[in-house]
């Protein structure tokens, strides 16, 4: 059970909050979470280089100098990709890097980042995180006196919130984010997180509701599995009687 300070505005203490990771994610698997972070960070590759092969290249296609006699290595063409100016031998194309892993694994991926996160000490708690008007000026002064300036700063919010948007885009080390939209990648590429108490319980509630139907899930497919093999059992005596008598 892990214990998170609450901090207000000023950064002073103001109660503690009780969360244990294992409710989030009962287990990490870091090969799962590495797969996720990499099928992100490929998604986000554009795959726009192209670079011109020796079909591409300007140059004549006439031998340069006759096959025999001169002493020298044969040769053809002037575009061959071992001379300067030639094309390149393996050229690139465009491509798309894209793919995906199942959403399930991706769910539970980000379910995993965010309990290592806060396993490891580096998740900051606030009570509220809310301006009447955009002013990084004060988002500014709230990072600096939680002691997270001159560190990455990921900011969850439990929705989207247009002040608390506005007033951070301007800032270079720090992001805004609802809830809804974390993933494996936006969670660990910061050096500390900033939740308010409300998104987090945004979080516990919905990975709780996971987890119930998950249960319960299980419970019937168990009970289902229970009544098949008593089925099966309340009829072997029947079809050893029904066997014919030699």
């Amino acid at each position: 059970m892990a214990k998170l300070a609450i901090h207000d505005r000023t950064g002073a203490e103001v109660g503690k909050y009780e969360i244990d990771p294992a409710q989030i994610a009962p287990r990490i698997s870091k090969q799962l979470i590495h797969d996720a972070v990499v099928m992100y960070q490929n998604n986000l590759r554009l795959g726009t280089v192209r670079t011109k092969n020796r079909t591409d290249v300007q140059g004549t296609t006439k031998k340069m100098y006759r096959q025999k006699g001169t002493g020298n290595a044969r040769a053809g063409s002037r575009r061959s990709g071992i001379r300067r100016g030639g094309g390149h031998i393996h050229a690139l194309r465009p491509r798309d890097w894209s793919y995906r892993l199942t959403k399930k694994a991706l769910q539970l991926a980000t379910r995993m980042a965010l309990a290592a996160r806060i396993a490891d000490n580096e998740v900051t708690l606030i009570d509220q995180f809310a301006f009447p008007q955009p002013k990084t000026r004060e988002a500014a002064a709230i990072i600096k006196a939680l002691k997270l300036d001159g560190a990455t700063v990921l900011v969850a919010m439990p929705g989207y919130d247009a002040n608390v948007h506005k007033s951070i885009r301007n800032m270079a080390d720090v992001a805004v984010l609802p809830v809804s939209e974390l993933n494996a990648l936006n969670i660990l590429r910061p050096q500390h997180l900033l939740f308010t108490t409300s998104a987090l319980d945004v979080i516990r509630s919905k990975f709780a509701g996971k987890d119930e139907a998950e249960g319960s899930d299980g419970q019937a497919a168990g009970a289902a599995a229970e009544e098949g093999a008593g089925g099966q059992a309340a009829s072997a005596p029947a079809a050893e009687n029904s066997d014919p008598q030699v």
